[in-house]
Formats: C-alpha cells, structure tokens, sequence
C-alpha cells in the first residue's frame, strides 16, 4: 500500500469513527497536544439567534444604561 492510499485509509477512518478511545490513542501516537484553546467554542443557532436580536436591540437604541439597570434592580427588591 502506498504512502498515498495509507494516509486516504486513516483520514476515512478518523472522520467516520465515533471511538473517542481511538481518536485518543492516534493523537497521541502523533504526539498531537490538544488543549481547551485548540478546541473553538461553537455556538449554538439560538445562540447566535440571541446575539443578533441583541446587535439589533443596540442598534435600535433599545437597551438600558448601567444606571438605569441599577435603578431597575434596586426597585425590584424594594429598596
């Protein structure tokens, strides 16, 4: 088996096992460090649902200063 052929074989295998185990043990014989940073976070499509009708809230101006927060706040608790 060629070089070329080897390396199809392992990418099919890699991205259609579900074997964390495996994925494991082949990083690490490729002595492949992950780490929290390597991995980026995705966000979910509410999530990124969320943050547009936040962007549009900002745009529209719809949205309450810190001290307007705070006065909201301090009378929910009845102070």
């Amino acid at each position: 088996m060629s070089t070329i052929e080897l390396r199809k074989k392992l990418i099919e295998r890699i991205n259609s096992t579900e074997d964390n185990k495996l994925l494991l043990e082949a990083s690490r014989l490729m002595e492949i460090q992950l780490s929290e940073k390597d991995i980026p976070f995705r966000l979910t499509n509410e999530m990124n649902e969320a943050v547009d009708e936040a962007l549009e809230q900002i745009r529209t101006g719809d949205f309450l200063t810190h001290e307007q927060a705070e006065k909201e706040i301090e009378e929910w608790l009845g102070k």
